[in-house]
């Protein structure tokens, strides 16, 4: 039996997956962990990266021991994936510069414009060039001491294998790409601003090398396998796949790399990404243009609120179920809210909501103020709030789907993954009237990164094949349900969105009111 590692680096745990030559699970570990705020920016300590890779692979190697009786020495492939994006910088000497800078910081947004109407691409500000430029802005010390920038993933993965390099999905959260590297254009344009501010080294010395899935990205060293596994059970020699980022991995762990296939993770907040046939015409604030592992482009609508407000409501009514001596667990809660959508008036009974507990970029609204109104003839009933909560949860996401459907993007498959889509049929109908399009979810949609990035470390060891036809493979026995929205639903839906649109300046008045 083969064994395949994939390990990912979440936001709030970092998991451990071994899988097999077929790409089944044979054991598993995790380490929780949390973000910090150091100097008023958002961060990760590289102790703690290293603590909780370690502890994540240990509980892994206990639990296969438990399983199969024998400890964990030889592995066959290993994959390393992480939140995208961000802020790594390193000197000559590989020392950190500045605490590791994540996603969530927003200190970047001049840099993010400038950089934006620079290009004429859109740049966003999570992007490792958006916090690079921002340093250089701000007139930080270290910039000039600046040797190597990576990410999380990459970082991890030098650790492992002393190679600098990154899958090329998660290079396109770093630096415009084109084709199978960097931008040449771009490049050229951020190095005259480099120069002009007495930088004398070209920002591609400085950024990992680009490979894209199945290429060799190295092996893991002795001193690699030390640092994942201080015990020293585990032997050096095996192969890795490059580094890759959490929509990359996403991507495949849905089985969506192809061009007019999408995948769509709906829980706190929401993603959608659909795989281009070509590029965008025009490029637009509210659309991020990444790369699937092999590097086709994708468009990336985000939006920053989905099923949290949902959530905040299910707690009021657990409230009253107690008020009354009674109990209920989350999970038939929230299935039994969701169900009850379906009884609901087309109309909603006259609702209109907002679930903005943040700022939406894509609504135009600059901070959160979550909001209810109603038709003074309208019917305020259980069933009409959920479907009213369900498709303002959708709205946004609805919104950066038109300006795709504007560019002619085509889309005949989305995979669902996450919370939304626990209760059958119900977030699946109403998500397929919100992007347009036919709505899969698969039995295995929960196996979440560190299996996808385990299946490309498999499909590194393995070779020989495309990445669309391994996944193909893969996914071939794998149970799913497609479900389309009715001819009803899809009216319901797009009546909702022409008041929701009509009503954002209220809710955006609203925001800066009493903010």
């Amino acid at each position: 039996m083969k064994k395949i590692l994939g390990i990912e680096l979440g936001s709030t745990r970092i998991k451990s997956v071994l899988i097999d030559e077929n790409a089944a699970v044979i054991a598993q570990g995790s380490y929780e962990w949390e973000n910090r705020l150091v100097d008023g920016l958002w961060s990760y300590s590289l102790d703690e990266v290293e603590e909780g890779i370690q502890a994540s692979y240990a509980d892994l190697a206990l639990n296969f021991n438990q399983s199969f009786g024998e400890p964990l020495t030889q592995i066959s492939a290993i994959g390393i994936s992480a939140m995208m994006h961000g802020y790594l910088a390193f000197d000559k000497d590989g020392e950190l510069l500045v605490p590791f800078r994540t996603w969530r910081n927003t200190n970047t947004e001049e840099a993010a414009n400038f950089l934006t109407e620079l290009f004429e691409f859109n740049v966003p500000m999570r992007w490792s060039v958006s916090h690079y430029y921002q340093a250089i802005m701000n007139g930080e010390k270290h910039v000039g001491d600046v040797h190597f920038l990576t990410t999380l993933a990459g970082y991890v993965h030098y650790r492992l294998t002393g190679k600098k390099v990154i899958g090329i999905g998660d290079a396109s959260g770093m630096f415009p790409i084109n084709g199978t590297d960097y931008d040449k254009e771009m490049l050229c344009k951020f190095n005259t601003l480099l120069a002009k501010n007495n930088i004398n080294t070209p920002v591609e010395n400085i950024l990992p090398k680009v490979l894209v899935a199945g290429e060799d990205a190295g092996v893991l060293t002795a001193e690699g396998a030390k640092w994942l596994d201080p015990t020293g059970a585990l032997r050096a020699g095996c192969v890795l796949c490059p580094p890759e980022g959490d929509a990359g991995t996403g991507m495949v762990a849905t089985n969506s790399v192809t061009p007019r296939s999408a995948n769509v993770s709906a829980g706190t907040s929401a993603f959608l990404m659909a795989v281009l046939e070509k590029n965008l015409d025009a490029y637009y604030r509210e659309i991020d243009i990444v790369t699937t592992p092999d590097g086709a482009p994708v468009a990336m609508v985000h939006v920053n609120n989905f099923a949290s407000e949902i959530a905040t409501w299910a707690n009021l009514f657990e409230e009253v179920v107690a008020l009354g001596g009674g109990s209920i667990s989350r999970g038939e809660l929230f299935d039994s809210l969701y169900k009850k959508a379906v009884e609901a008036d087309e109309d909603c009974g006259g609702l209109i909501g907002y679930n903005f507990l943040s700022g939406e970029p894509i609504a135009g609204v600059a901070s959160g103020a979550p909001m209810i109104a109603r038709t003074p003839d309208g019917r305020l009933n259980l069933a009409n709030f959920m479907k009213m909560h369900i498709f303002s949860a959708l709205g946004s996401l609805a919104m950066g789907c038109e300006i795709l459907s504007k560019e002619n993007v085509r889309i005949d498959s989305v995979c669902g993954h996450g919370g939304f889509f626990k209760t059958p049929k119900v977030g699946q109908s109403a998500m397929s009237a919100a992007i347009g399009a036919p709505v899969t979810v698969m039995q295995n949609a929960a196996e979440g990164g560190a299996w996808g990035v385990a299946v490309l470390a498999l499909f590194t060891y393995l070779g020989g094949q495309s990445l669309e036809c391994f996944l193909n493979r893969i996914f071939g026995e794998v149970q799913k349900t497609t479900l389309s929205a009715s001819d009803s639903e899809n009216k319901s839906f797009n009546e909702f969105m022409i008041k929701y649109k009509k009503a954002l300046g209220v809710e955006r008045s609203l925001s800066e009111v009493i903010i």
